[in-house]
């Protein structure tokens, strides 16, 4: 205490005063960057009347930009490769008033990550604030409190939670983790979901620290596991720090003059669509709690990429999910798809185009045949695939009209794979966090839930399942958002159940369990799947859809049969794919089946086949 009265008194008899900055973005950055150059945004009261300098070997400040705002000032840095690692002054002065200002130059990360996902992966979504609850003392922020029994309200799951169930995670056998936005969403109500980002460099405090996030991440990479996070450029929830004082009056589009967006991603392809349309779609408010930006903002654009490149240095995730990808501004998204890449040349970004027709889709993807502007998007989401098959595996088809519904759909999606550009990058799901379950309630036994998995994880694409799908949790979108976003049974202190353990689940929940969990350990070896060319078979009057997946010599054939009724299928017809190999195993139960010269296949049955 005494030697801070005198730096104090010292400061007061030298007249000069410190300058009150409030926060800098980022904290922190990398030298040997591929691009040089480096955003800081400075705030404080009146910071942009400061003269700023900087001294440090390899750096030199380009621009130091002022704006409407005068409590922002936004510093534009080249980090030459002449850069080292180290702490830097920045120094602020304006007359009589002076800060200096440490900011740390990093060695880029040498921790495994940035590794993108593929065919090969297959994706575990998880809601953190609905599967396990490891740590009750970070439950309650501000006004919000846990309460279970409300399906809106939040409910205390936490990184803690699922770093301790990674063990559970990797045994299920998936290669990947998707997390909804961990980001702080400190809101009114609480925003269990997380698409209200009100702070974009720190974790919300009810699911962990920063630390604890790279802690989840590394955790996950020791056991082979690699980590997608969620992304929202579109919006930031209403409470955002910078809300009670934009930097400029374009920061937000329509902020004066509320417009909710019409939610008509067509328009963006449609020819004939008027521009109105368009830019409400752009420009209107996801919702009143999500004010939209402005990505044609300049600082604001670099902000965001800057933001994003900065998680995959810090944190080394292995890919990004873009929320309302199609809701951004179009131009900016592709710049910002286009310096990850460059940056990372491995990593992986999915955007969520929501179309429920795959032709939206595959405009959507970077190199489209249908999109004369160029997305630089290398994933999309098949959202066309996910609404046939939850209806596809549920149809009940007479013997006439088999080759017309039922099975026949998904067919019919898959043979106008000629539209994607990229077949190897197309992310599939049978639901999702803001779909109804692709599990339904009542079910009279597995036979749909078993074909829904099977045709998942051995169609092409790369494949992503919802948690407690292995389960059979259920929950339908009219219900409301919160019951297909239920608490996982066991990740609560005192829940009654524990479905984490064999013991905890029901017969019926351990069959499909084990069900999904062979075919997830299997699919990391099959070659034929996550790396095969797939060749298929229009469904005809059997109502069974036949395809096989093929790759250096392996082959690997699946069977469903859509009918409610036992089918025999002559094998003359698939030679093409079954060649000279008499027999196939079945990599669920392990039984061999002569391939000729009929298989006969349960109702509603479903083989995936290893041929020899």
């Amino acid at each position: 205490m005494r030697h801070l009265i005198l730096s104090i008194f010292c400061l007061l008899c030298t007249g000069v005063y410190a300058i009150d900055i409030e926060r800098m973005d980022p904290a922190c950055w990398w030298v040997g960057m591929k691009n040089p150059e480096l955003q800081i945004m400075v705030y404080g009261e009146n910071i942009a009347d400061a003269q700023v300098h900087i001294d440090y070997p390899g750096v030199r400040l380009k621009e130091a930009v002022g704006v409407e705002n005068p409590n922002y000032l936004f510093l534009y840095l080249d980090i030459s490769e002449k850069a080292s690692p180290g702490v830097m002054d920045i120094t602020f002065q304006d007359g009589k008033k002076k800060t200096v200002r440490k900011f740390e130059l990093r060695e880029r990360n040498k921790k495994s990550g940035a590794a993108g996902f593929s065919p090969a992966d297959v994706m575990y979504l998880i809601t953190p604030d609905r599967f396990a609850n490891a740590d009750p003392s970070n439950d309650n922020l501000d006004d919000v409190k846990v309460d279970r029994s409300r399906s809106g309200a939040r409910h205390g799951g936490d990184l803690r939670g699922i770093i301790n169930k990674l063990d559970y995670i990797q045994d299920l056998g998936f290669t990947t983790i998707w997390l909804n936005p961990v980001l702080e969403n400190r809101m009114p109500g609480g925003s269990y979901h997380g698409y209200a980002i009100t702070d974009f460099y720190r974790v919300d405090p009810r699911f962990g620290t920063n630390e604890e996030y790279c802690e989840f991440v590394d955790k996950a990479h020791a056991k082979g596991m690699k980590v997608v996070m969620d992304m929202i450029f579109n919006h930031c929830g209403s409470s955002h720090w910078w809300m009670k004082d934009l930097p400029t009056s374009d920061w937000l589009n329509n902020r004066e003059n509320f417009v909710q967006t019409n939610h008509s991603k067509w328009t963006l392809m449609d020819v004939h669509a008027a521009q109105t349309e368009k830019d409400i779609l752009i420009n209107g408010w996801f919702s009143p709690g999500m004010p939209d930006l402005n990505q044609r903002n300049r600082h604001l654009a670099r902000y965001l990429i800057q933001n994003s490149i900065w998680w995959i240095e810090y944190a080394r995730i292995d890919g990004i999910r873009q929320d309302t990808h199609a809701y951004a501004d179009y131009d900016f998204m592709a710049q910002w798809c286009q310096e990850v890449e460059a940056e990372y040349p491995d990593f992986n970004i999915v955007g969520e185009a929501w179309y429920p027709k795959g032709t939206a889709s595959a405009w959507w993807q970077r190199d489209s045949k249908v999109n004369d502007r160029n997305s630089h998007l290398k994933t999309v989401m098949d959202f066309d695939l996910t609404f046939t098959a939850q209806k596809a595996f549920t149809d009940e088809c007479s013997n006439q009209e088999g080759f017309e519904a039922g099975l026949f759909k998904l067919y019919e999606v898959i043979a106008q794979d000629f539209l994607f550009p990229d077949l190897n990058n197309i992310l599939i799901f049978l639901d999702n966090h803001d779909l109804g379950r692709f599990n339904l309630d009542g079910a009279k036994d597995l036979r749909r839930y078993k074909q829904g998995i099977a045709f998942l994880l051995t169609t092409r694409g790369i494949p992503q399942i919802y948690y407690g799908t292995e389960i059979l949790m259920t929950g339908l979108k009219k219900a409301g958002d919160g019951r297909i976003r239920q608490d996982f049974p066991g990740g609560w202190p005192g829940d009654e159940v524990d479905a984490f353990t064999p013991e905890g689940r029901t017969p019926r929940q351990n069959e499909a369990w084990n069900y999904m969990r062979t075919l997830l350990n299997w699919r990391k070896t099959a070659d034929a799947v996550t790396r095969g060319k797939l060749v298929h078979y229009m469904p005809d009057q059997t109502g069974c859809y036949v395809y096989a997946r093929i790759y250096e010599g392996k082959t690997v054939l699946v069977v469903m049969n859509g009918m409610d009724e036992e089918r025999t299928l002559p094998m003359e017809r698939f030679s093409e794919v079954t060649a000279s190999y008499t027999k196939g195993k079945d990599v669920v139960t392990g039984q061999e089946l002569a391939l000729s010269p009929a298989l006969t296949i349960p109702a509603r049955g479903v083989y995936v086949l290893e041929l020899y």
